[in-house]
């Protein structure tokens, strides 16, 4: 079964966005245009657009021309997903290359986040996530001891850690996020191609099981020229998340 067409389109223009030929500021194409450059209704048209504003990549609608907002999709936190699945949504293609990997004792502050004694060992990585082959964040995770063995054997380089513990049966149900700003250390200069020192988009990420005992505790850095985060609050509802 191939690409739904409204994807297509809206890959085609995200491209379009990303690679400066629709600026910010300026105004895509009518639907009448677009309808008629991909020879197709208007039905894929909307919803190429309205995946595009739901990234904060353009705004307007109800009958008004749509405007380029910025170059860089967003992360919408009520709806915060795994890196990889992320990256395919919004036409990139995801990558990984793995760093390090250690069976260790953690620091006082990862230990009492996953409530763990001072003697008791963690498994703790640290793996570099691309984006079209370009370093966009880097992960420091650390897993409690009996979560995390089997990634010590495991081919981090081929995917989502995540899906891989799921398919492991590993009872990943609720986390928590905190984000903030960082300056890049001599690691994450190194590894993402920055100074240091350069702003860092952080993301501190405690998961738990349906039990409430945490299993990770993770600190990702992502390059803000690469991933920004948005928050759409209303009255009427509450915003969640989820994180594959």
């Amino acid at each position: 079964m191939g690409t739904p067409l409204h994807r297509t389109l809206a890959a085609e223009l995200r491209a379009r966005i990303r690679g400066g030929e629709i600026g910010v500021g300026e105004m895509l194409p009518s639907e009448a245009a677009l309808c008629e450059e991909f020879e197709t209704s208007r039905g894929p048209v909307r919803q190429a657009l309205a995946a595009l504003r739901d990234e904060g990549l353009i705004g307007g609608g109800q009958g008004r021309r749509a405007v380029v907002l910025d170059a860089v999709p967003a992360q919408p936190f009520e709806s915060f997903q795994s890196f990889t699945r992320r990256a395919e949504l919004t036409g990139h293609t995801p990558g990984q290359r793995l760093h390090e990997i250690a069976l260790r004792r953690p620091d006082s502050a990862v230990a009492a986040n996953l409530d763990l004694e001072p003697a008791d060992f963690a498994v703790q990585l640290v793996r570099l996530r691309l984006l079209d082959d370009r370093p966009a964040m880097l992960e420091r995770m650390t897993f409690v001891e009996q979560v995390g063995r089997s990634l010590l054997e495991a081919d981090l380089n081929a995917g989502s850690i995540y899906a891989l513990l799921t398919s492991q049966g590993v009872d990943l149900h609720a986390a928590r996020h905190t984000f903030d700003a960082v300056a890049a250390d001599e690691l994450d200069a190194e590894l993402l191609r920055v100074q240091v020192g350069h702003p860092l988009l952080r993301e501190r990420r405690l998961t738990w099981n349906s039990a409430g005992e945490p299993l990770e505790f993770s600190e990702d850095r992502y390059r803000p020229d690469l991933a920004t985060v948005t928050i759409t609050n209303s009255r009427s509802g509450q915003a969640g998340f989820t994180r594959e």
